[in-house]
């Protein structure tokens, strides 16, 4: 089943089931996803829902760091709860230990020495681990096997 399939199908439990958060960012979602459509004339692929999906997924972190600054737990809580639906859809995110040998893997593969690479690196790398891992934590591990 298509992944839009899939969160048609699940809006229209959440529908019946009256989980209002389910509800609520489901049909967000696929107003991203029909957005997305219609700016592209045609219609979306798996690869690219997995795209909106991330770029939701981005947002409630940023929102959940800027709630948590601001000292709002309620609505940290909501944005969590909203995020654990969005990461239903997404593929098994990677742990830090496979992130580590898949960034070491294509260091060795350019040849990378240094800070300097690293714009190498992170072009082979993310290709391989799209949609798997969060850019910001495969930039992070890069840095830090180039700099250690």
């Amino acid at each position: 089943m298509a992944l839009k399939e899939k969160i048609q199908e699940d809006l229209w439990t959440a529908t019946r089931s009256q989980e209002k958060v389910q509800l609520t960012i489901l049909r967000l979602l696929l107003s991203d996803i029909k957005n997305t459509e219609i700016a592209e004339q045609k219609p979306v692929d798996d690869a690219k829902v997995t795209e909106v999906i991330n770029r939701q997924v981005r947002r409630h972190r940023e929102s959940i760091e800027a709630f948590k600054q601001g000292n709002r737990s309620d609505l940290v809580a909501q944005e969590e709860a909203e995020l654990d639906i969005l990461m239903e859809f997404l593929p098994k995110q990677m742990s830090h230990d496979d992130i580590v040998a898949a960034a070491r893997q294509a260091i060795e593969s350019v040849g990378a020495v240094g800070p300097n690479d690293k714009g190498k690196v992170m072009s082979q790398l993310m290709p391989q681990l799209k949609g798997k891992a969060e850019g910001k934590a495969v930039s992070d591990i890069v840095s830090q096997l180039l700099t250690g």
